[in-house]
């Protein structure tokens, strides 16, 4: 009757595929049986089942291959290498070391960053996409938090602490984190393992990072990240950052903070407009 193909059918060019589906339907309409088609063709009997009932249903354009849409794994626009790549450049400094007019990353920033590196446009949404995916910003924290839940939460006065009084009027409310990405039980599969996120393996290799961000009630993120922990100084120089960039005070709800190094706040310089309260846990 024909020679059988190799392999799965749908990965046969277009042309081919055409050609497969109608011998075997015409060899089903001349009086073989689908089972000995299916046989003859190396394809299963569902599979000329279906070609057989679309052709007699919608006549000689069933046979016309329809586009194909991407394969699970395929939708990620990057690679898992050049994923992991971003990864490395964001862990290595803020964008202004990689020729970038950006002094904290930001969904800008490293949608600029892989467009200069590999020549391919990411859209806000898409880079929001990625850096959950990556746990380098938690998901939640992508949201935009609405300004009117600030009132909500009443600083506590603290006597000759900086950061620490009443809200400040017209100030920018912000909502503050540092996290430590951190990875799901996999030891035996690599960061970059085909098919996996690559959050797998995360510590083992990309080391230990941690990253502080800021999330505007309009949903403006603004983020550094680092192998090991932050300092006085560069919490201190990123909230500076901040109030450079809104050209005003910042009202500030510290979201997620390690417990051990909750000093760092406090060692905010005097006459700095911030004002931050802390949430439990």
């Amino acid at each position: 009757m024909t020679t059988k193909t190799s392999g799965d059918a749908r990965s046969l060019p277009a042309e081919a595929l055409e050609v497969l589906r109608r011998r075997a339907v015409a060899a089903v309409e001349g009086g073989a049986s689908r089972v000995e088609v299916a046989r003859a063709f190396g394809v299963s009997r569902k599979t000329v089942g279906a070609w057989v009932e679309a052709y007699r249903a919608g006549g000689d354009p069933a046979f016309r291959p329809k586009p194909r849409g991407r394969r699970p794994g395929e939708q990620l626009v990057l690679s898992p290498p050049r994923q992991a790549a971003t990864i490395e450049a964001i862990v290595a400094g803020p964008p202004e070391i990689h020729g970038l007019p950006h002094r904290l990353w930001n969904r800008q920033a490293v949608a600029e960053f892989v467009n200069h590196r590999y020549r391919i446009l990411l859209s806000p949404t898409t880079v929001t996409h990625y850096l959950g995916r990556w746990e380098l910003i938690e998901e939640h924290a992508l949201k935009p938090a609405p300004a009117r839940r600030l009132p909500a939460f009443v600083p506590v006065p603290r006597p000759g602490a900086p950061g620490h009084g009443p809200w400040l009027p017209d100030a920018e409310p912000l909502w503050l984190g540092w996290t430590r990405p951190h990875a799901p039980p996999d030891a035996g599969r690599g960061a970059v393992a085909a098919g996996h996120n690559l959050l797998n393996g995360f510590r083992s290799h990309f080391g230990d990072v941690h990253v502080l961000f800021a999330v505007t009630s309009r949903g403006v993120l603004q983020f550094l990240a680092r192998r090991g922990p932050f300092d006085a100084a560069d919490v201190s120089a990123f909230l500076l950052e901040l109030v450079a960039r809104t050209g005003r005070g910042l009202n500030v709800v510290v979201t997620r903070w390690p417990a051990g190094a909750r000093g760092v706040l406090r060692a905010v310089p005097a006459g700095c407009p911030v004002r931050f309260v802390l949430l439990p846990g």
